[in-house]
């Protein structure tokens, strides 16, 4: 994915501007606070059911992988990156979390994407607004932690992780892609819509809809026609909470707006059918769909 014959010297003066252009991309102002999480989730989420058998699991072998902390405005981010050993520089891939923080099941992701020559970056979002390692109800998460974090506060996190990535971890920013699961897809839209630095994100089941508040003032599909970059939408047709009338309606508004979105919605499929690690698990959709990711990083230039 990458030329031996370009340096780090070299990408760290063509990221500059990149980089520049990260400072006051966010405008709202949110409150800060200080990180309640200082470290991840160490195996799985004890939040939901996990089916151990089924997990994938993907080893670090040719890899730098672990635990890091990323500088930001208000303190040190946890999160989570993976990518290959070697010299670098390395396309980078933003990882954006379910709602149950960075566990086991996106490390493995991450893992999996640094196998293919990407330096994979999972920053652990929630962790000024509750100690999701701590947390088993699902409904308290929602109302505690994802309910209270702002909208801003997370774009503003994304772009510390991109920077950081650039800075200090053999990160090419120009070749920048973003993916994102559940609640992670619905921040793939608004990252969409924030960074012009982007090449391309891939929505694995993002909420399009729901409650709008002074902290989360935009849903996905109040932001489909700023986007700027290539979205790919994964779906499930049998998911409760995103109607499948939603998911058509966001494509046809990005049509209409004249952007590039490609919507694909997998017929009999659960919400969380890539979540290898629950019952919600659907292989042949899952392979899909990591297939159709890849492909559409590639098409749009982040490799």
């Amino acid at each position: 994915m990458t030329s031996s014959t370009v340096t780090s010297s070299t990408i760290a003066k063509a990221a500059k501007p990149l980089l520049e252009g990260l400072d006051g991309l966010v405008r709202e102002p949110f409150s800060r606070r200080g990180f309640v999480m200082t470290g991840l989730v160490t195996g799985f989420t004890a939040a939901t059911t996990v089916v151990q058998g089924q997990t994938i699991s993907t080893d670090a072998t040719g890899l730098e992988a672990g635990e890091v902390k990323i500088p930001t405005s208000d303190g040190m981010m946890p999160g989570y990156r993976a990518m290959p050993s070697g010299a670098g520089p390395f396309p980078v891939i933003l990882v954006i979390e379910e709602i149950f923080g960075v566990h086991e099941y996106i490390k493995d992701t991450c893992r999996r994407l640094a196998k293919l020559g990407y330096c994979a970056v999972a920053p652990e979002l929630f962790a000024r607004q509750g100690d999701l390692t701590k947390m088993t109800d699902v409904q308290q998460i929602v109302r505690d932690v994802i309910a209270k974090k702002p909208d801003a506060e997370m774009l503003s996190d994304l772009d510390a992780s991109v920077a950081w990535a650039a800075a200090s971890s053999k990160g090419n920013i120009q070749k920048l892609g973003v993916t994102g699961f559940c609640r992670g897809g619905r921040g793939v839209w608004l990252y969409c819509a924030h960074n012009p630095a982007l090449k391309a994100g891939v929505a694995w089941y993002g909420p399009l809809g729901g409650n709008r508040s002074d902290i989360q003032p935009k849903t996905a599909a109040d932001v489909v026609g700023e986007i700027k970059a290539p979205v790919l939408g994964l779906y499930g047709a049998a998911d409760t909470g995103i109607p499948v009338a939603d998911v058509e309606k966001q494509r046809d508004a990005a049509k209409a707006a004249g952007k590039t979105v490609e919507i694909v919605i997998y017929p009999d499929t659960p919400h969380g059918f890539h979540a290898d690690y629950r019952p919600s698990y659907r292989k042949a959709a899952a392979d899909d769909g990591w297939t159709r990711m890849l492909a559409w990083f590639k098409t749009y230039g982040v490799v």
